[in-house]
């Protein structure tokens, strides 16, 4: 049974789930999607080709689908997909995509979004991603599964940032960071491994050992950064080492955050 409140608007042809729970002023477009048991506080904002997956959470004065920050987008019709068990706290702001970043922002399940932070048009965010207050995540930016995002932090446009990794607050990542990486600085540089992280996860020493290995090769070893990796191919004993070193070789319109 769904719970909506008489104070909220409900545009013609939105799609509201079973269970849902809508409170008082929220506004909800005529192209939206909501899954089952999604909660909107109050004051919440959905708009645009936006679908929310089941049993994900909004807080008051988010704003969800509203067209992007992107003086090159010109009414196109682009769409943006959330999916389930999130956690969209006050304020939030995210983005649609647009023509020219594949017309697509998507977030993934079990994510947590702090108050105040902006995921930007065209972004891609994974599984149990955490982007802490007042971050902001530019367009066609990559976070995989398990990052997180400390407060205070820009991330810049075209930025991938690997399975695993942490940047800590106060820092503005211009550069790739490698899966399971730690940033730290106001320009962030890679610092080294979210041990923290790796550990909670269960992660097999060996496969910890393996990668501090590779991680040391990656900031001592003789040639560029792309060459260290590529040397590295051919030692691979873990998977985590696989991934950091098929992400380091992978396609990307930036240069990656080096160990100092």
């Amino acid at each position: 049974m769904r719970e909506i409140h008489p104070s909220a608007i409900i545009a013609d042809g939105a799609d509201i789930g079973a269970g849902c729970s809508i409170g008082p002023f929220c506004v909800i477009g005529p192209q939206v999607k909501l899954g089952k048991g999604v909660t909107l506080k109050s004051h919440v904002v959905i708009d645009g080709n936006t679908s929310i997956g089941d049993e994900t959470t909004a807080f008051s004065f988010a704003v969800i689908g509203e067209i992007p920050q992107d003086l090159k987008f010109d009414g196109e019709e682009t769409r943006l997909e959330i999916g389930a068990r999130n956690r969209i706290r006050e304020h939030v702001t995210i983005n649609s995509g647009t023509a020219g970043g594949g017309g697509l922002t998507k977030i993934g399940d079990d994510g947590l979004f702090m108050a105040g932070c902006h995921i930007a048009h065209d972004a891609y965010i994974g599984n149990r991603v955490i982007v802490v207050n007042s971050s902001a995540i530019a367009g066609h930016c990559i976070l995989e599964d398990d990052v997180i995002v400390g407060g205070l932090c820009g991330v810049h446009q075209f930025v991938r940032i690997g399975q695993g990794a942490i940047i800590g607050a106060l820092s503005m990542v211009t550069n790739d960071v490698v899966p399971h990486g730690l940033v730290m600085g106001p320009r962030g540089v890679l610092d080294g491994l979210n041990l923290v992280g790796l550990k909670r996860r269960g992660v097999a020493r060996t496969d910890i050992t393996a990668l501090r290995a590779a991680f040391q090769a990656l900031k001592d070893g003789e040639g560029t950064f792309h060459d260290r990796a590529e040397r590295l191919k051919d030692e691979v004993k873990s998977p985590y080492v696989q991934q950091m070193v098929d992400f380091i070789l992978g396609n990307t319109d930036r240069n990656f955050l080096t160990p100092r």
